[in-house]
């Protein structure tokens, strides 16, 4: 028998082994697992990524939160958390909304929830840095527009936290148990 008729089958073998997109890779940088083929994507029929939040969403507004939605859930997924902050804030990052225990079945979250320790659904919240439970919007100074990341977080358990918690304590809570990131961006300026 020939080899020569063999090596481009094991050509083929070994670039689709090189090049095919893994199902299971992890963030080093992170920490971050994800057992998914396609990433953690969060959207809001309100407003697209890196455009302008409405005002409705602000303190400008009716200062309710916005209508999110998620796909791409990894396996082993047990509930999820969400992040609201604005890195641009003159003294430094701003949170405007701690939430987690949000269960894992979810697919987004409903606009304009209730700004209360425990929601229906199990989820709980924490506080921003208003010093307040639940969400408050944007409200930048006049200048500039700021940036606000809604960042989700795919976790692999449900935390044994208590309600009014800040964000530090949540990503020390979550650290080691991060399956997948997913993250939308919006604008907000004042004038």
């Amino acid at each position: 028998m020939n080899a020569d008729i063999f090596k481009p089958v094991i050509f083929f073998l070994m670039i689709t082994l090189i090049y095919s997109p893994k199902t299971f890779t992890t963030d080093k940088r992170k920490g971050v697992k994800q057992k998914t083929k396609g990433p953690l994507e969060v959207l809001s029929p309100a407003f697209k990524h890196e455009s302008n939040i409405p005002v409705k969403y602000t303190c400008d507004g009716e200062n309710i939160s916005p209508p999110l939605t998620w796909s791409g859930v990894p396996e082993g997924t047990k509930s999820f958390a969400l992040i609201c902050d604005d890195p641009d804030a003159p003294m430094g990052t701003f949170v405007h909304w701690v939430i987690f225990n949000i269960p894992a079945d979810s697919t987004g979250l409903e606009e304009a929830l209730p700004r209360v320790k425990k929601l229906k659904s199990t989820a709980i919240q924490g506080k921003n840095n208003f010093g307040k439970i639940g969400y408050l919007g944007p409200c930048p100074p006049k200048g500039k527009p700021h940036r606000y990341f809604f960042k989700l977080y795919a976790l692999d358990t449900k935390l044994d936290l208590k309600a009014g918690i800040d964000k530090k304590t949540l990503l020390k809570a979550m650290k080691g148990h991060i399956l997948a990131k997913g993250e939308l961006m919006g604008y907000y300026t004042r004038k």
